[in-house]
């Protein structure tokens, strides 16, 4: 069974000089560390986003949803909220950048994105990834609220 990978990132990663083919993603290069300050810019570059604040911690929202937030920032890490099933991707792809929130958040698609280990590709990516889940759900829950009003 082929993998639908539509949500899957282009991460961007040069493989280190003289490695051969097939490397590990433990030996990829990156380049400049992406920063609290990279995150807002990408998630606020996004159509419709907005930052808010939740519990004390900033936040990125579309259609008055969160789709991203900083509130592990002092640990090093940007929020993402994932499906579970994309977040299983992301992992696989890049496990030494992409790791699940801890508890029930995380079994439902909330992840972190180690800054420091990601490239702007991999930021810029996976932040739109988030967004367009939660477009789409926000989009779902629309239609859903129309069909119950009709009846």
């Amino acid at each position: 069974m082929e993998t639908d990978r539509s949500t899957s990132l282009s991460f961007g990663y040069e493989p280190l000089s003289g490695a051969a083919e097939g490397t590990q993603a433990a030996e990829i290069r990156y380049s400049r560390a992406m920063t609290a300050a990279h995150f807002r810019r990408f998630a606020l570059s996004l159509p419709g986003a907005e930052e808010g604040s939740h519990m004390g911690a900033v936040d990125f929202r579309v259609g008055g949803r969160i789709f991203a937030t900083l509130a592990s920032i002092k640990d090093g890490f940007g929020n993402l909220m994932l499906t579970p099933e994309t977040q299983a991707e992301f992992v696989a792809d890049a496990p030494d950048v992409f790791v699940p929130v801890t508890g029930g958040w995380g079994r439902m698609g909330a992840t972190h994105i180690r800054l420091a280990r990601a490239n702007r590709d991999v930021l810029a990516g996976a932040l739109r990834a988030a967004w367009q889940i939660r477009v789409d759900k926000n989009a779902a829950t629309k239609s859903r609220g129309r069909a119950r009003r009709r009846r």
